[in-house]
Parts: C-alpha cells; structure tokens; sequence
C-alpha cells in the first residue's frame, strides 16, 4: 500500500510540474506576446505622427505656392492693364487682349498641372510611412500563424 501511494504521489508530483510548467511557458509566451504588440502599436502610432508631419509640410509648401502664384497672377495683371492702357487702336487693342488671355490661360493650365502633380506626390507620401507598417504588421501575423 505504501508502494502505491508512493506511486501515486510522484505521478501526482510529475504531473503538477509538468502543469506548472506549461502554465509558466504560456506565461512568458503572453508576456513576449504583449510586448510584441505593445511595439508593434508604438511604431503604428509612430508611422501616424509622421504622416501627419509630412502632410503639415506638404499643406505648408501648397500654402506657399498658392501666395507666390497669386501674387505673380496680380503682377500680371497689372502689367497687362498698363499695356492695354498704351494701344493706340481697337485692332491693336484686340491683338494684346487676345495674347493676354492666351498667356493668363497657360499660365492657369500650368499651374494647375503643377498642383496636381505636387498634390499626387504628397499623397504618396503621406501613405507611405503608413504603408511600411501595414506590411510589417502583415508579416507579423503571417509569422505567427
């Protein structure tokens, strides 16, 4: 009888140790686990701030060219009275106005062009921080499934 629960007590003891220590490998498990995602959610709140920084800049440049072409559009202007304040006949007249409505539309259809090039620009990268972290994000969860 003593034999047996001499037995039964080291199955017993086996078997408590071999719980405890799955419950502490699972344990360290959860804890590598948490800090993983507590980095991971660092470098995701990171990878925002600098979206925002880049599209601040981006906004602050747009801000600059929209003064500087408003400015050159009034300078423009100016000239473009005082020059046909200087014609001395209507056909003279009608050959400025037309070369300064050709120059004002160029003027407007490259301007434009520039604005949606640089505004397509800083929308690639504004997602572009973003972008490494999805990626990274995903070859997290793909390397832990």
């Amino acid at each position: 009888m003593e034999e047996q629960i001499k037995t039964a007590t080291d199955q017993a003891q086996t078997v408590f140790a071999a719980a405890g220590e799955r419950a502490k490998s699972a344990a360290e498990k959860g804890t590598r686990l948490f800090e993983e995602m507590s980095e991971l959610n660092k470098g995701h709140v990171e990878a925002v701030m600098e979206s925002g920084r880049i599209a601040a800049r981006g906004l602050e440049a747009f801000g600059r060219d929209a003064s500087a072409y408003a400015k050159r559009s009034y300078e423009n202007s100016v000239a473009a009275a005082r020059t046909l304040a200087a014609v001395k006949t209507p056909a003279e007249f009608m050959q400025v106005q037309g070369d300064l409505i050709r120059q004002s539309f160029d003027a407007l259809v490259s301007e434009s062009s520039r604005s949606a090039e640089q505004t397509l620009k800083l929308a690639g990268e504004i997602v572009q921080p973003l972008q490494n972290r999805w990626a990274l994000a995903a070859d997290k969860v793909r390397s832990a499934a």
